[in-house]
Parts: structure tokens; sequence; C-alpha cells
């Protein structure tokens, strides 16, 4: 005789919940095609950035909840980068006041966050007086070394300390890409160089043009 198998209630809704989370898992990780102008500037595949902890130069600490509820562009560098950090700075400078004139007021929803990887020299202190000479809202933030560690390692950023050329004189290697990351608190784009105001500016209104469409 067929053995007449009947699952539990609570089994059964459990694993409809189950379903239902790896559902919503695959659609925030996993979007949808991207426009063609916005392919090799959106990630295949969304990341959500872990736990960390920088001191901030508005004061505190700056970790991933500050994340939440805002666009966010985010450059790795240090203070004496003699040519690619300021320009890049400059930069989104640039894209700020052209969010600001749009908008007539800055933009509440997007910030700008500098993070220097080179601790021993730049602190918390200099680090703002640094930023905000290109825009008073923007963010600087740095913390030990093992700290910036694991915040690189999340946004695949290398740095590598040159040798020395005089007593604390020396350069670092880093990456020059800027990386966004969306109000989730998810990287979801990186901008290779050269940078342009204008063409960073395109693409952000793309790139919040597209996850408006896409939900």
């Amino acid at each position: 005789m067929a053995e007449n198998r009947s699952w539990p209630i609570g089994t059964l809704v459990i694993g409809g919940v189950f379903v239902l989370v790896m559902l919503a898992t695959y659609i925030l990780v996993k979007p949808p095609a991207p426009p063609a102008e916005l392919q090799g500037v959106l990630r295949s595949e969304f990341k959500q950035i872990g736990s960390f902890q920088l001191n901030s130069s508005a004061g505190g600490v700056f970790n991933e909840k500050n994340f939440r509820r805002k666009w966010s562009f985010v450059f790795f560098g240090y203070l004496s980068c003699p040519d690619i950090c300021p320009t890049t700075l400059h930069t989104l400078g640039g894209v700020q006041t052209r969010l600001k004139d749009e908008q007539g007021e800055d933009p509440a929803d997007m910030q700008v966050v500098f993070i220097s990887v080179d601790p021993q020299r730049d602190n918390i202190e200099m680090i703002s007086d640094y930023v905000t000479y290109f825009n008073k809202k923007f963010i600087g933030a740095t913390a030990a070394k093992a700290e910036i560690d694991n915040l690189a390692r999340q946004f695949s950023v290398g740095y590598v300390f040159e040798e020395e050329t005089g007593s604390g004189q020396y350069l670092v290697a880093h990456t020059s890409a800027i990386f966004l990351v969306d109000p989730f608190g998810r990287l979801v784009a990186a901008f290779s160089q050269p940078h342009y105001p204008s063409t960073l500016f395109t693409q952000y209104k793309k790139i919040r043009a597209y996850f408006s469409a896409t939900g």
C-alpha cells in the first residue's frame, strides 16, 4: 500500500519563507542587464559592503551604516599624492556643483568619501582640511592599517608604499578608480581613469535612472 505522506504546515511555511528570502536576495544581488552605455561601469553583481570602522572628518566614526540612504562616491588615496588624488577630488567637486546647479541646493542623497590609505602621515585633522578645500561637504576618513585593509579588500583596492626618497618622503601607488555605493550599502559601479566631471555626472544620472526603472 502506498504511504500517504503529508508535510506539517509549519515546515511548508518555513520552506516558503526560505524561497522568498532567496528570491529577494537574488534580486538584490543579481541586477538586470544594464543599458549598453553603462556596461563596464556597473558591476555584473552588486556587492554588499560589510562591517568596517574609520575615523571621520565629520566627527565620530564612519562605518557601513553611513552608506545607507545615500549614493556614495568613494575614492582611496593619500594627502601627499602629487596628481591623481587632487585631480580626482576636483572632478568630484565638479559633479557636486553640477548636481547643486540642477537641484538648486546641495544634493541631500549623495556624498563623496575620501579614504586615506596613509594613516602614518595623514591624521584626521589634516584630512578634513584637505577634502574641504575641494568641497565643504566632502567627508574624509582613515583608520589603522588593519581597518583600511579590511575595507580596501571589499572594494578590491590595492595600494603599495614605495621606497622613501627622504625621511618620511615616499609615494603610494594605489587604485585610481572612483567607486559608487548605492543607498542599500552595495558597491554597484566603478569609474576608471580618466575622470571628467561632465562624463561622471552623466553616468551617475543614468545609473540613478536605471535603478529607478528597475526598482
